[in-house]
């Protein structure tokens, strides 16, 4: 085979990933990671022998992106899940009995986001605003019951347990979170209630006037994202048997940015579970790549945030919109004729 047709052969591969990438919403996420699979055999190989490390921190943004998919897909967006995580897991370490202490983690996610959502649909304020005002609330209670320190669990033996192997390299971490995608994407595609979240965020006055109980959904969407951000909190306070009030930091961009990447649409309407879980796959092998690389926690947002930042410039949706405004601008500047001079009154012929 000549190099020609090597060439040739790699440009078309290259045309049809593209392609894939512009027809589907889960495109740009699957070619992102082909991209770190491609980039940690070469040079973190250590990846794919890191099971715990690696599944771990997959099953931790997966967890948080899987909830945020049900807010984003109707429009709107959930900052709070960082500080969800973080005040149920305050709040179980602080019960000395686990099963109540999990419970009561749980219940705290629900209330938060049947809190957002209230401001959101009867306030009216918008949920950028109002889960950001929200993020700050939590994050101070957490400190505050936590006097900002960690909160040991009552049975240290319990988290130990709990973050042992159950099926080969998978923790119970890992098989909630597969058991998660499986429900949610059921949910999602199979039940009518699931389905209307994306009529929801495809156009809510059309939604309205369809008999869809718009308010309702957009309450359940919200305490979804809550009730699994603590899911995680809780998770994350057995595994470390402890509870520290500041823990979720980094998950907030990396689950917004794993949905985001998996062709979530950021105006609602458009995306699917299986895009999210492959923006999951492709962020957690980046963050566990470059931390196995040494690079340093402010780098790795750095990146994580470029990563982000493409994947919303290369939406085939903000691609039309801008090639839209290119070519009306174009239109007016270039397409604009000259008015003919008015021409000089002739001068009337007397008889």
């Amino acid at each position: 085979m000549t190099s020609l047709q090597q060439h040739d052969i790699a440009s078309g591969s290259l045309d049809r990933m593209w392609a894939i990438g512009a027809r589907r919403p889960e495109g740009r996420g699957l070619i992102l990671l082909v991209a770190v699979v491609l980039g940690a055999l070469l040079f973190e190989p250590g990846v794919f022998t890191a099971y715990p490390a690696t599944l771990g921190r997959i099953a931790l943004i997966g967890l948080v992106a899987l909830g945020l998919t049900a807010v984003i897909l109707m429009g709107e967006l959930d900052l709070s899940v960082a500080s969800t995580l973080a005040v149920s897991g305050v709040v179980m370490a602080m019960i000395p009995n686990l099963a109540l202490g999990i419970i009561a983690a749980l219940i705290v996610g629900l209330i938060v986001g049947a809190i957002n959502a209230f401001f959101v649909v009867v306030v009216g304020i918008n949920s950028f605003i109002a889960t950001l005002g929200m993020l700050f609330a939590l994050r101070g209670l957490a400190l505050v019951l936590s006097d900002e320190q960690p909160v040991r669990l009552a049975d240290v033996d319990d988290g130990v347990a709990f973050g042992a192997p159950l099926i080969g390299p998978l923790t119970p971490r890992v098989l909630i979170f597969i058991v998660l995608l499986v429900g949610l994407h059921v949910f999602l595609t199979r039940m009518r209630a699931g389905r209307e979240f994306y009529a929801v965020g495809g156009n809510r006055a059309a939604a309205k006037d369809a008999g869809i109980p718009v308010t309702r959904r957009i309450f359940t969407g919200f305490m979804i994202s809550g009730g699994v951000a603590a899911l995680a909190g809780a998770i994350n306070t057995l595994e470390r048997t402890a509870a520290t009030p500041t823990a979720g930091s980094t998950v907030l961009l990396a689950s917004i940015a794993a949905a985001i990447i998996g062709g979530i649409s950021l105006n609602g309407g458009r995306g699917s579970i299986i895009g999210t879980v492959i923006g999951t796959l492709a962020l957690g092998l980046l963050q566990i790549g470059l931390a196995l690389a040494a690079v340093q926690q402010d780098i790795q947002q750095i990146f994580i945030g470029a990563v982000l930042f493409i994947a919303v410039v290369t939406d085939p949706a903000s691609l039309r919109a801008v090639a839209a405004n290119l070519r009306s601008s174009m239109g007016r500047g270039g397409g604009a004729t000259a008015e003919p001079m008015p021409s000089s009154p002739q001068p009337v012929a007397h008889q």
